[in-house]
C-alpha cells in the first residue's frame, strides 16, 4: 500500500532526447496526488523527417486527466525548449505559472508578438524566493546559464528535498547575473538531498565549462583585429553575449545594429529588466548602411540556419538592409544543434563563396556551452550529497554517462529512467511504478497534431514518393464513360528510357478498369482499390517508388 506522503517524479518530456522538457513531481497516495510541474518546453521540427512540421511538443494527456490536482507549473528559465510549449498548451491546463522577473518579461513579450495574444498570468518570484504550492515548498537558487535568471528548484516536501538542476553550469565571471550559488547549494547538502534531478547534456565532455568572461576576450580582439564591417550571430536569449558583443563594438569605435526580430524582442526586455544597464543605445537595421563598413557591427538571429532569420538571408544576399561583401567577417558565436549541421554548413559556404572570413568555435573561442561538463558535474554532486540521482536532459548516451560519473562519484541510488515513467523517490526504495501516458504534439501551421495523426504520416511519404489523383467516371454498367483523369505530383515526367510516365499510367487505369470482371466494376470500391493497386505497381515498375494514390469513381 503506498504511503500517503510518497513523491514521485516523472519527465513527460526531455528524457531520451534533447529538449521538450517537461518534468511533474507528485506527493500523495497511488489514489490522491498532488502534481507540481517544471517547465513546459518545445524541441524542433527536422524538415527531413517532419516536413512541414515547425515545433515538438509534450502530450500532456496525463496532466489534463489530473488539471484539478495541479498546483502549478514553475519555470527554471526562459529558453524555448523550456518555455516554449505554454502559449499552445496552457489553455488545456489552466493552471498557475510562476516565473522570475525576466522570464516572465520574455514571456509577456514572445505572447505579444503572437496574432491573437493569449491572456497568461505570470506571478512573479523574486531570485532566491520560495513559495507554497499545495504540498510543495519551491525555492528558485541562482545558477549560472547562457540566459539571465536560470535557475535550480530545491522542492521541500515531507517526504524530503529534491533539487531539479534545470539548465546549469559553474562560471564564476558570467558577465550577466549571479554565479551559481554554491554556498546555498552545499546547505541543501548538509540538511539532506533525497534526489537530484540532473541535467546531462554535457556528461561526455571531459573538464569545466570555459567562462563567459573568456568568450567576450576573445571577441574584443577579433572585433578590433576586423577591418571591414562584422556580424555576429548569437543566441539570441544569451544576453551576456549581447553585452560582451556590445562592449566589443565600443572598444573598436563601432555602433552596433541588431537585426532580427526574435533580437530586438530580448535586447529591448533586457533594457527592461536591467540587465544591459551602461552598454550603449543599438541601432535599428535601417540605418545600417548609413556607417562606414569599420564603424557598424551587426548583431543577428540566424545561428541555427533558420531560413527565414537574418543571417540566412543576409547570406543569400537578399536582406533588404543588411549586406555583407568581400573583406567583412562573420562570427557564429554559437553551438550547431544537433540536426542543424546542413542549414549552417550551407549559411557558412554561402558566405566563403562571397570571400567573407567565417570564424566559428572550431578555431577561436567564441562561445561556450551553458552547461556543465563532468568536473562541474562531479562539485554538485560533492556539495549536494544526493541520496539518489535521475539523469535528465540529454539523449540514451548523456543518460547513461552521467549515471556513470554518479557512481563513481559514490551516490548510492542512480536511476535512469524515460519519458512516461512515473518514478518513486521516498520513502522507500526508489523505483519505476507506473508508466504515465506520454508522448509528442506536432505544431502543423496553426494545428496541434498527434504523432500518428494522418496528415503528419502522410506528409512524410509524400515528400519521400509524390502523390498520384486518379477521376474516373464509369456508367451505370460499369463502361468507361470518358477518359480518366490522371494528376501526378511530384513524380518524375519521363521513366529511364524516356517514356512519358503520365501516358503509363493513364493506359494502366484504362487497362485495369477494363480488365476488371463485370461485377467488380459496378462495385466502385473494389474498383478504386484496384486501380490504386495497378497504378502503384505500375510506377514503382518504373520508378522504383510508391506514391501515395487516391482513385476517385463516379458513376453517371
Amino acid at each position: 500500500m503506498a504511503r500517503p506522503d510518497e513523491l514521485t517524479f516523472a519527465p513527460l518530456g526531455g528524457v531520451g532526447e534533447i529538449g521538450m522538457n517537461l518534468s511533474i513531481y507528485g506527493l500523495g497516495n497511488r489514489h490522491q496526488r498532488s502534481w507540481l510541474a517544471v517547465d513546459l518546453g518545445v524541441s524542433f521540427g527536422d524538415e527531413e523527417h517532419l516536413p512541414g512540421i515547425d515545433l515538438i511538443m509534450p502530450d500532456i494527456r496525463f496532466l489534463e486527466k489530473e488539471r484539478k490536482n495541479l498546483v502549478g507549473l514553475v519555470l527554471t528559465h526562459a529558453h524555448e525548449d523550456h518555455f516554449g510549449a505554454i502559449i499552445d498548451l496552457w489553455p488545456k491546463l489552466k493552471c498557475p505559472i510562476y516565473a522570475t522577473q525576466f522570464s516572465a518579461s520574455l514571456f509577456e513579450a514572445k505572447c505579444n508578438s503572437e496574432r491573437n495574444p493569449p491572456k497568461i498570468p505570470v506571478t512573479v518570484v523574486p531570485s532566491g524566493g520560495r513559495i507554497d504550492l499545495g504540498p510543495f515548498n519551491v525555492e528558485f537558487i541562482p545558477v549560472a546559464h547562457s540566459i539571465p535568471e536560470s535557475h535550480a528548484l530545491a522542492i521541500h516536501t515531507s517526504a524530503g528535498t529534491v533539487l531539479h538542476t534545470g539548465d546549469w553550469k559553474i562560471d564564476p565571471t558570467p558577465i550577466i547575473g549571479k554565479p551559481t550559488d554554491e554556498r546555498r547549494l552545499r546547505e541543501l547538502g548538509d540538511a539532506g538531498v533525497l534526489a537530484l534531478i540532473g541535467d546531462s547534456t554535457n556528461a561526455v565532455r571531459e573538464g569545466r565549462s570555459p567562462s563567459e568572461a573568456e568568450v567576450a576576450k576573445t571577441i574584443t580582439e577579433l572585433v578590433k583585429k576586423a577591418k571591414g564591417r562584422v556580424a555576429v550571430t548569437t543566441f539570441a536569449s544569451n544576453v551576456a553575449r549581447l553585452r560582451a558583443v556590445a562592449d566589443a563594438a565600443k572598444a573598436a569605435g563601432r555602433e552596433v545594429v541588431v537585426v532580427g526580430r526574435a533580437m530586438e524582442r530580448v535586447v529591448q526586455v533586457a533594457r527592461e529588466t536591467g540587465f544591459l544597464d551602461g552598454v550603449q543605445n543599438f541601432r535599428g537595421a535601417d540605418l545600417y548602411g548609413h556607417f562606414p563598413p569599420d564603424k557598424v557591427l551587426a548583431i543577428c538571429t540566424g545561428s541555427q540556419g533558420e531560413p527565414r532569420a537574418a543571417l540566412s538571408r543576409i547570406a543569400n544576399d537578399d536582406h533588404p538592409q543588411v549586406t555583407l561583401n568581400k573583406g567583412d567577417c562573420v562570427i557564429f558565436s554559437s553551438r550547431t544543434i544537433p540536426g542543424n549541421e546542413k542549414a549552417v554548413g550551407a549559411i557558412i559556404n554561402g558566405l566563403v563563396t562571397q570571400g567573407i572570413e567565417v570564424i566559428t568555435d572550431r578555431t577561436d573561442l567564441v562561445h561556450v556551452s551553458g552547461h556543465p561538463r563532468r568536473d562541474e558535474l562531479r562539485d554538485m554532486i560533492s556539495w549536494v550529497r544526493p541520496q539518489l540521482l535521475i539523469p535528465v536532459h540529454g539523449e540514451a548516451l548523456h543518460l547513461s554517462e552521467h549515471a556513470k560519473l554518479a557512481r563513481a562519484a559514490g551516490v548510492p541510488k542512480v536511476l535512469i529512467c524515460r519519458d512516461g515513467d512515473l518514478v518513486r523517490l521516498g520513502p522507500g526504495e526508489p523505483a519505476i511504478i507506473e508508466e504515465l501516458p506520454s508522448g509528442r504534439l506536432y505544431k502543423d501551421g496553426s494545428i496541434l497534431e498527434e504523432s500518428k495523426s494522418r496528415a503528419v504520416v502522410e506528409r512524410k511519404k509524400l515528400a519521400f514518393a509524390g502523390c498520384v489523383f486518379v477521376a474516373v467516371a464509369v456508367t451505370e454498367k460499369g463502361e468507361l464513360a470518358d477518359d480518366p483523369e490522371v494528376d501526378l505530383v511530384g513524380i518524375p515526367e519521363k521513366n529511364t528510357a524516356g517514356e512519358i510516365i503520365d501516358e503509363i499510367v493513364f493506359d494502366t487505369v484504362v487497362s485495369t478498369v477494363e480488365g476488371l470482371p463485370r461485377a467488380r466494376r459496378r462495385d466502385p470500391d473494389a474498383m478504386a482499390e484496384s486501380v490504386r493497386r495497378a497504378v502503384r505497381a505500375t510506377i514503382n515498375q518504373h520508378w522504383g517508388k510508391k506514391p501515395l494514390c487516391y482513385v476517385h469513381v463516379l458513376t453517371v
